[in-house]
């Protein structure tokens, strides 16, 4: 069984966190975020150390007890050094472009995809065509790049697609020539 709700967050140097009733909110360089605390879940801030506690073993609050350890993890990593996905464009002439708050996907449709940038996610493609997408918000983050992928995921026979960097596709043989 996990017990990530034990584990104290160091407060890193520059990353400021305020509290209100059961919102706890975070600070840095990296950018502002905040998150409700769940009800049952208490949590007390003492010599840069957050430290969360729960009231009972009941299935349900240790489940709420991890995850407002980890949600409040990811803002303190985030607003301090950020997160980072890449995406491979793999094709011929599948591209990204980035113009302004704007990704524009030449993806095999007949027509180009705008993708809007949400507030919060940062955009760049290098000179190899990979789209480089960076953030405070882990889970924005991840939607952003679930969003991008679902536009053309890789496809089994030829590989082509957006993907993960470091994701394995599962490759498969085309169909065999009839023989005689």
């Amino acid at each position: 069984m996990s017990r990530i709700g034990n584990a104290p967050i160091a407060i890193p140097k520059g990353v400021k966190i305020q509290t209100e009733g059961q919102t706890i909110g975070v600070e840095g360089p990296k950018g502002k975020l905040s998150f409700v605390v769940p009800d049952p879940i208490s949590f007390a801030i003492e010599d840069q150390v957050i430290s969360f506690k729960r009231p009972n073993d009941q299935r349900t609050v240790r489940a709420l007890h991890g995850m407002a350890r980890a949600m409040t993890n990811n803002m303190v990593v985030g607003c301090s050094e950020g997160f980072k996905r890449t995406l491979e464009i793999i094709g011929v002439g599948y591209r990204a472009t980035v113009k302004g708050r704007n990704i524009d996907l030449t993806l095999g449709f007949s027509h180009p995809i705008s993708y809007p940038l949400p507030d919060g996610v940062d955009a760049e493609v290098d000179k190899e065509g990979k789209l480089h997408l960076s953030s405070a918000n882990k889970a924005l983050l991840g939607s952003v790049a679930a969003d991008i992928r679902r536009y053309r995921p890789p496809e089994p026979y030829k590989g082509k697609g957006v993907r993960y960097q470091g994701e394995r596709i599962i490759r498969k043989e085309g169909k065999a020539r009839g023989k005689k």
